[in-house]
């Protein structure tokens, strides 16, 4: 004989909770159980495993867990165990205090002097979603300076958190690959950017805050291949790039007749860096 209830179908707006209801710290089981107990209570322990589907052997133990992390209450009905839930709102208060004040502590303690070489690594990172939240996190905490390197595709996500920088101070400068969705002093259009795709084989990434962090990658069909740092020179490297392109593009955007005529449409002559020649005359 088992000692598995039916287990419930579960929607995917409850496999999502769950999920994040893992995220502050709680197993599976008691995601399920504590989920349950919202939906209808009291409850006995074993109505609780039936109702969400967990082995009825553990549900003791997550019950127990359950009440030492304050998030059911034991009462006795006609002789019975039951158990009612503490309200999501006074859960997630609670959650966020102790967190707020272990961040905060971390936060101090973390910052002090200590000994040792400074740390310098270059992470690789293979993910794009990582990507986007790691420029998230590193556009959001820059105190002076953005430099930005991006295609249409990924600065349409990016952008309305750039101009919320932009108006509070932070100066910023965008190199802008394909067809612009704004076009400010700001932002510098690259012409050439098939060119680009065709020799990186993909679309570029690289972004520089206050001269201390950089992020890097290329986007292609078959995914990333992105690094982040605060390494000094990996920092200065990528840095860089994105002030050389945008010392180009002023002179593209005043001379591109002139840079035609001598190098080519696209600049094939300019982009060859082996030879020190012009287009040939028509």
């Amino acid at each position: 004989m088992t000692d598995f209830l039916p287990r419930p179908i579960l929607t995917t707006m409850v496999v999502n909770i769950i999920e994040q209801l893992r995220q502050t710290g709680l197993s599976d089981y008691e995601s399920r159980t504590y989920l349950a107990l919202l939906e209808e209570h009291p409850l006995t322990a074993y109505e609780a495993a039936g109702q969400a589907g967990i082995p009825t052997s553990k549900i003791y133990g997550v019950m127990r867990k359950l009440e030492e992390k304050e998030l059911v209450l034991e009462l006795t009905e006609k002789g019975k165990k039951r158990y009612i839930p503490q309200e999501p709102e006074e859960y997630l208060s609670s959650y966020r205090f102790r967190m707020e004040k272990t961040l905060d502590t971390l936060s101090s303690e973390l910052k002090k002097p200590r000994t040792g070489k400074e740390i310098s690594y270059i992470w690789n990172l293979t993910d794009t979603a990582a990507l986007m939240e790691r420029a998230e996190k590193m556009i959001s905490r820059a105190r002076s300076t953005i430099l930005l390197s991006v295609w249409d595709e990924e600065f349409r996500h990016l952008a309305p958190l750039v101009r919320k920088r932009e108006a509070e101070g932070v100066k910023t400068a965008v190199i802008h690959f394909g067809p612009a969705v704004e076009k400010t002093a700001r932002v510098f259009l690259h012409p050439i950017q098939d060119t680009l795709y065709s020799e990186k084989g993909g679309r570029g990434f690289t972004l520089v805050t206050d001269s201390s962090a950089a992020l890097s990658g290329t986007l292609s069909e078959t995914g990333l291949e992105g690094a982040w740092s605060s390494s000094r020179g990996f920092v200065t490297l990528a840095e860089d790039y994105i002030k050389h392109d945008i010392y180009i593009m002023k002179i593209v955007e005043r001379f591109d007749d002139q840079l035609i005529r001598k190098f080519g449409e696209g600049y094939p002559f300019l982009r060859d860096i082996f030879h020190n020649e012009e287009a040939p005359e028509t």
